[in-house]
């Protein structure tokens, strides 16, 4: 899990850092005409820019889901569930870690988006990792895979 989210952060910060430096002067880059290109939006909000004027209540959800995914990953024995913690800890850490430290300021810093989606919406490495690992989850969720063991599941705690 760990491994997994070290990777999705390093990946991330080095494309926000990409972006940031070629992006900076308004240039866009199409990299799929009318699908797909770069440009850079530093996004104070949530998903869509939802909640612009709170970015420290998305600073403190994602120190509680990183510290959650964290709690819950000590009980870690599926392979699945493994991957799933792992991007969602890797795209959490990477946005806390933007909201931390990037501009305006400590715990009010804006997330690097990048990645247009037609004129949709514009996100990040750290996003696809988040919407993946959710995607995941549900599905493991509806499969009723255990994030354990199943033995030690059906023990009796003392």
């Amino acid at each position: 899990m760990l491994v997994l989210a070290a990777v999705v952060l390093l990946v991330d910060q080095a494309s926000k850092l990409w972006a940031t430096s070629a992006l900076s002067d308004g240039a866009a880059i199409t990299v799929i005409p009318r699908l797909l290109r770069f440009r850079l939006l530093l996004n104070p909000g949530a998903a869509f820019s939802i909640g612009e004027g709170a970015t420290w209540v998305f600073t403190l959800a994602a120190a509680g889901a990183v510290g959650g995914i964290l709690y819950v990953g000590r009980r870690l024995r599926s392979p699945a569930w493994t991957l799933v913690l792992g991007a969602l800890l890797g795209g959490a850490t990477s946005h806390l870690l933007d909201r931390l430290f990037r501009p305006p300021g400590f715990a009010q810093g804006h997330v690097v988006d990048f990645i247009d989606y037609g004129g949709l919406f514009v996100g990040n490495v750290a996003d696809i990792a988040l919407v993946g690992g959710c995607a995941l989850l549900l599905l493991l969720n509806l499969r009723d895979v255990p994030l354990g063991d199943p033995a030690d599941q059906a023990r009796p705690s003392s």
